[in-house]
Order: C-alpha cells, then structure tokens, then sequence
C-alpha cells in the first residue's frame, strides 16, 4: 500500500538547469517546500491554530502532503544530496526542539533515515554530535510512528561500517536509550515497530560485546523516559533479558521473521557468561510455574474423580495423560535442580528482587524437589540464608527433613 502520495514532477516548461540532479523534480519547488517549513516552526506571526505554547499540533493538508512528497523524492540520491546541500538536517533539527506535531516528527525522521542510505550523507549526519544526540532522544517519544523510523534510521547508520562505531559510542554514553528500548520491548504492542527495535538491539550486541554487558548488568538506575511532554518521566528498574522475552511473546504470532531476531539476541546473550545468567533466572521462574500448573491439575484431577466414575476407555486416556505430565515433571526437577545449584548470593537476590523467588515458590519448588534432589536443595538453602535469613528459616520449618541436615 503506498504510505504518500506521488512526488510531483517537473513540467517541460521548467527552466533548463532547475531539476535536481539527473532526476526530475524541481529544486525550486523543494526550495519552497523547505522554506515553508521553516516557517511552520518559527512563524513570523503568531498562529491561531497553534496551541497556548504557539506551536501546531496539526499539520494542514497541503503541507503534510508537501512534506510526504519529499519524503518519497529523498530515496533518490540526487535528491538526498540536494536536501543535505540545502541543510536540511538543520531544519529538521529545529522541527525536533520546536514542533508539537508527531506527524511532521515522524515524516522529517523519515527522510534522515531515507537520507542515511548514502554512505558521505550518513557519514554526515552521524559525525554531528547535535543531530545525533537530538535523534537518539526521539527513542523517547511517545508516538509509534516516529519510534518506528527512528528504530529504522538507527539500524541504517548501524549497518554501516564507517560510522558504526559512532553510534555505538554515542548509546553507550547515553543511558536514557537502554530504559527507552526497554520499555518499549516490555510494552509495545505494535509489532512492526517491536521487529524494528529488536533488529537494532542485535546489531548493537553482535557490534559490541562490552555495551551488551553493560545491558546486561543495567537497571539499577532511573532514566528520562517516554513522555507526551518535556518533562521527565521516571522509569521502572528494567532488566534486559524480561524485556526481551516480553517482546518476543507479543510478535511470535504475528511475525516468525521478528521472532527470529530476537532468538538471535537471546543466543548472543548466551556467548558471556553474564548473560547466560541473567537468562537463568527468568528461566527458574518459568519452571516453577510449571511445577505449580502440575500441581493445579493433580488437584482438579483428583476432585474430578471423586464426582464421577469413570470409564475404562477414559481411564487409559488419564493414565497416558498423567505418564506424560510425570516426564515433564521429571525434566522440570532435573533442570531446575541443576540450576539451583549454581546460583550464587548475587543471582538469588536478583531473584527475589524480580519476583521469581519467594516463599510461596520456593516452597512449591522445595516440594517437587524433595527428597530425590536433597542435596541441590540444601545447597541452595545454604545461598539463600546468606541472601534473606528469614526465607530460610521459613522454609526449614516447612521442610524439617532440611533442618535435620543443617
């Protein structure tokens, strides 16, 4: 479906010497176009279609329409190199401080992002230490669209060796982007913009092994985040891994090729150590919840046969039902043990601070690990009494066969 209208062309009667490049479009009319939106962000004369700050929230027709033409004409690179001639990173600079339209946002990112597919023009435009700081912060935006494009342009500079480095340097200095990717993973509901971001958190880490370390190790402190004003919003303590799984949960129907990219960043995750993990411990938690769904089912299994006598065909199908339910169970313990095992007093509080320990799953883990894993249990006690010594009291009490071996 084509997003924006066609670019206009150039009428034989054009003065020789007007068109840009070898193409037909007219630099007179993307001169016009240009100065018109200057003057949409910094009006000679108050607009009374502007809010009470003076700035538009709207775009009028002929301007979006305009604008969306230049959009379409900047993937030309005759275009694109007139536009940079003409300063329009400039412009489009004073469109992000000035403008209060998420439309005009989005369409003047849009054209960066077209204009960074040119080698010298993407060269440019990262070695602007202002355009790059301002763009970044466009990650913070509240609207889709412009997050979107602004994923996209990202992605183009990263995909290019020359400046690659650049970028990677200006994020890594720049906290405020990885709460900003965070959130969006762990809230978005837009998949194409979900694919997006992913594609740019893997080319980060398969770029950078220290800045997906320091992902890894982050969110232990608040960031400025998505806001629909200037003012700051505070950020909850994301952690990476979550935020991931979270992002491939919402695009694994919709989008197997999304999905893709963000098994590819959980397999770059599992190349150092600390990610391998951070990983875990989600993980701890899902197998937990198995052990506690088992568990529901045994119980309504249980409740159910007490209603009703069942027929020998049906009790072949429970029978061969509970066999597969128990091979699960068994491969859930065995894992889970492992695990447990290995964590260490810094894993197991991240565990509790995240919510994938408590007493409550402890307990139910303790309860499907006795008394075949007993060891791996004690272990684990051992760490856990180093972390929270009330849990671990708690949990002696509940399991006395523990205390007898302390």
């Amino acid at each position: 479906m084509d997003r924006n209208p066609s670019p206009p062309c150039n009428d034989a009667e054009e003065e020789e010497g007007d068109a840009v490049g070898n193409t037909v479009y007219s630099k007179h009319w993307l001169f016009s176009v240009l100065t018109r939106l200057i003057e949409v962000i910094a009006p000679a004369e108050p607009d009374p279609a502007a809010n009470p700050e003076g700035a538009r929230t709207e775009l009028d027709e002929e301007m979006e329409n305009d604008i969306c033409k230049v959009w379409d004409m900047s993937m030309d690179e005759d275009v694109a190199l007139f536009l940079q001639e003409f300063n329009a990173p400039d412009i489009f600079m004073g469109v992000f401080a000035k403008s209060k339209c998420p439309r005009l946002t989005e369409i003047c990112v849009g054209i960066l992002g077209n204009m960074a597919c040119f080698q010298d023009i993407c060269m440019s435009i990262s070695k602007d230490e202002n355009l790059g700081q301002v763009l970044l912060q466009r990650l913070c935006d509240s609207d889709s669209p412009t997050l979107l494009e602004t994923s996209r342009l990202l992605l183009t500079c990263l995909s290019q060796p020359e400046v690659a480095s650049v970028w990677v340097e200006r994020i890594r200095e720049n906290p405020s982007v990885y709460d900003c990717v965070c959130f969006i993973m762990s809230s978005s509901t837009n998949v194409e913009l979900l694919v997006k971001v992913g594609e740019v958190v893997d080319k980060l880490f398969d770029l950078d092994e220290e800045l997906m370390l320091n992902w890894i190790k982050n969110g232990t402190c608040h960031s400025v985040g998505p806001s629909v004003d200037d003012s700051p919003e505070e950020l909850p303590d994301f952690k990476i891994v979550p935020c991931i799984l979270e992002a491939a949960k919402q695009v694994r129907s919709d989008n197997p090729e999304g999905l893709d990219v963000y098994m590819h960043i959980l397999q770059l995750l599992t190349t150092v150590d600390e990610g391998i993990q951070a990983i875990d411990m989600p993980l701890i938690g899902s197998l937990i919840r198995i052990l506690q769904y088992m568990e529901g089912c045994g119980k309504r299994a249980v409740d159910n046969s007490k209603e009703s006598e069942q027929e020998e065909t049906g009790r072949t199908d429970v029978n061969e039902e509970d066999f597969h339910l128990k091979i699960l169970k068994d491969i859930c313990c065995e894992l889970l043990s492992n695990m447990l095992q290995e964590l260490t007093k810094e894993n197991t509080l991240e565990g509790l601070h995240q919510g994938h320990l408590n007493e409550q799953t402890c307990s139910c883990a303790f309860q499907n690990l006795l008394p075949l894993y007993s060891a791996s249990v004690e272990s684990f006690l051992e760490v856990l009494r180093e972390a929270d010594q009330t849990l671990a009291d708690n949990l002696e009490k509940c399991f006395p066969s523990l205390k007898a071996h302390t």
